[in-house]
């Protein structure tokens, strides 16, 4: 284990905490994306293309490294909205790491039975409603139209935006720092219709903009006369008005908790799982491209041996018995070395007696990312008999 940390050295711990965080970061953003079906295909390709290494499948381990080629093309293709996300939460983050501590975002307790209150009344009177509470996310890019407003929370200021005849009763209201910032605000539609149900069109967005962002969405049923909650892609009823008013209190205290934070404790009790399983991503990738990259070399020993020949000739080795090759290249290039990567092809002649035979590398098989720098000794003496000769 010394040895291990000592190759690693400080320059390389430091390199392996950094990429635990990012891929710890990547971790977190992929339990909530569909990025996790996709990554695991990757894996198991990246698996084949492993064992197809090991085993020496030249076809297929040509193939998947020129797949790997374009597999980062293809990824901003597919999750151009994921990343945009990802990189929009390390920009908030990193701006102002203590924004999600400040509960700045957080409803009172009279503000959420206000809420709760008025959407129950909506839901009774068959008024169709669509609230949206902000969490940590940017919600800007998702949300078209919509006018600014920067009121307080009030059951007569809710009732009048969503009454039918109001001219902006058909958008969502969004809920940012304790005010309805915006009123009338169009939100993109969800694709996937199985989540979906039977809800209509509010519900279509309310399960949209969840897909997109950590928000949730409340919203009222004017067929049905009932409250959803959608959130992280998914939507459910909502039972009472005390389920909701849990609800909406959870939500803050995971968004914006208004507790201080206590880093060690959070970080030991937080997706410890995802952190586990950056770190040992993150060394395995140290191990791969840093520390195999760097040059090395090995020395191996193997048995000479010949083509066979058809009856009747037969070929005895003299000597050498073994010759000692010398590799150059990179460390990951012997990872996987042993006697079964280096295989020994030498020619014999059908006349009969001593023969002496220069060995070149031309005469070995071995990973087309080693050097053989020598090979001692250079030269073997075979002998080649005829057996009907003998009998003759």
């Amino acid at each position: 284990m010394w040895d291990t940390l000592r190759q690693i050295g400080l320059a390389g711990l430091v390199d392996i905490g950094f990429m635990s965080l990012i891929l710890y970061s990547v971790l977190v953003w992929i339990k909530r994306t569909r990025a996790a079906f996709v990554l695991t295909g990757i894996i198991i390709i990246f698996g084949v293309y492993l064992l197809s290494r090991q085993f020496n499948l030249v076809l297929t381990s040509t193939i998947l490294e020129n797949f790997f080629a374009i597999i980062l093309v293809a990824l901003v293709v597919i999750f151009q909205e994921e990343l945009r996300h990802f990189f929009e939460r390390v920009a908030v983050f990193s701006f102002n790491p203590r924004l999600r501590f400040q509960g700045r975002n957080q409803l009172s307790r009279e503000e959420t039975e206000i809420l709760v209150r008025t959407l129950m009344d909506l839901a009774k009177e068959r008024i169709g409603a669509l609230v949206v509470l902000k969490g940590s996310d940017i919600l800007a890019r998702h949300l078209e139209g919509g006018i600014r407003l920067g009121g307080e929370i009030s059951e007569a200021l809710l009732k009048s935006i969503f009454d039918p005849h109001s001219i902006g009763h058909d958008g969502a209201v969004v809920v940012e720092k304790k005010k309805i910032t915006q009123f009338s605000v169009y939100l993109p539609l969800t694709k996937n219709l199985r989540n979906l149900g039977k809800g209509g069109t509010r519900h279509a967005a309310a399960l949209g903009l969840s897909e997109l962002c950590d928000a949730m969405c409340l919203v009222v049923s004017e067929e049905r006369g009932t409250i959803s909650m959608a959130r992280h892609g998914n939507i459910s009823v909502v039972r009472n008005a005390e389920e909701l008013a849990v609800i909406i209190e959870r939500f803050y205290q995971e968004t914006d908790p208004r507790k201080e934070p206590r880093p060690w404790q959070d970080f030991f009790k937080q997706n410890s799982q995802e952190k586990l399983v950056a770190f040992l991503l993150a060394l395995a990738f140290w191990f791969v491209f840093a520390h195999g990259s760097e040059p090395s070399s090995r020395s191996l020993q193997i048995p000479v041996s010949t083509e066979k020949l058809s009856s009747p000739w037969s070929v005895e080795v003299m000597e050498p018995k073994e010759v000692e090759l010398t590799f150059r290249g990179p460390r990951k290039a012997f990872y996987f070395w042993g006697h079964g990567k280096v295989r020994m092809s030498l020619g014999v002649r059908k006349e009969e007696g001593v023969h002496k035979i220069r060995l070149t590398p031309q005469n070995f098989s071995f990973p087309k990312d080693l050097v053989l720098e020598s090979i001692n000794p250079d030269e073997v003496r075979l002998n080649v008999d005829n057996t009907q000769t003998g009998k003759g």
